[in-house]
């Protein structure tokens, strides 16, 4: 599954890092904004967990 990256949202990006930021600066905020987008497009399909159930399935106290 790819999302697809607008032209201006790249720009956008780029623009607002420092001008000393260096590649892995990039990719990090690239990575960044990838998962949140993903999340995002999870939580509208409606792919989400209640917490409580995360912490059940992971032997996690309340």
């Amino acid at each position: 599954m790819s999302l697809i990256v607008q032209k201006e949202d790249a720009h956008r990006l780029i623009d607002q890092l420092p001008m000393d930021a260096t590649w892995d600066d990039l990719m990090q905020q690239l990575y960044v904004r990838e998962a949140i987008e993903r999340g995002l497009e999870d939580s509208r399909a409606g792919r989400t967990l209640e917490v409580a159930e995360v912490r059940k399935k992971y032997g996690l106290a309340e």
